[in-house]
């Protein structure tokens, strides 16, 4: 005697996936492409093909020296790591590049060199810094910049907040009082 042996019934997943294995397999490509256009922004934002930031404040003097100051993103600060974090982007004057050893960026008036803030990375002609916003800062409070020289010279001068991100003063009115 011989038996006949039958194939197994496939079970419900198993018939959904052979329908539709082509269509989730392309929607698994096109999900990752819609994120294409934020990092190519991104990118030539990093590159500096789109300028310093999405909005420049402008060439400030700093003693004998000046820097253009933007903000990255046009928006208030972004928690990180238990801080509340502002990102600032800076070019130095071309003729101040060789000059300038260290730039920092603080909100309030730094008591000394070793206070004086953030300090800025990348080259003189383009530089990043992420700034700290403290729990207590009020809408009408002074951005420092401090600029130390390869001589040793020091200049520092100060611009409102308001002026630097009218975002981050709308953040901090949004905050209201805070602990």
């Amino acid at each position: 005697m011989s038996r006949v042996l039958s194939a197994p019934t496939p079970s419900p997943l198993s018939r959904f996936w052979r329908k539709w294995r082509f269509h989730i397999n392309v929607l698994l490509v096109f999900i990752p492409l819609s994120f294409m256009p934020h990092y190519f922004a991104e990118n030539a934002m990093d590159r500096g093909d789109s300028g310093l930031g999405e909005r420049t404040v402008g060439d400030i003097a700093v003693g004998p020296w000046s820097l253009t100051l933007a903000e990255r993103r046009i928006e208030g600060p972004t928690a990180e790591s238990g801080q509340d974090i502002k990102y600032f982007n800076a070019a130095l004057c071309k003729t101040c590049i060789d000059q300038v050893k260290a730039t920092y960026l603080r909100i309030g008036k730094p008591r000394s060199l070793r206070a004086a803030g953030v300090i800025f990375f990348g080259s003189g002609y383009r530089m990043f810094a992420g700034l700290p916003v403290p729990a207590k800062t009020q809408a009408d409070a002074q951005l420092w910049i401090t600029m130390e020289g390869w001589d040793g010279s020091m200049h520092q001068t100060s611009i409102p907040l308001s002026q630097a991100s009218p975002a981050t003063v709308a953040w901090l009115n949004r905050q209201g009082t805070r602990p």
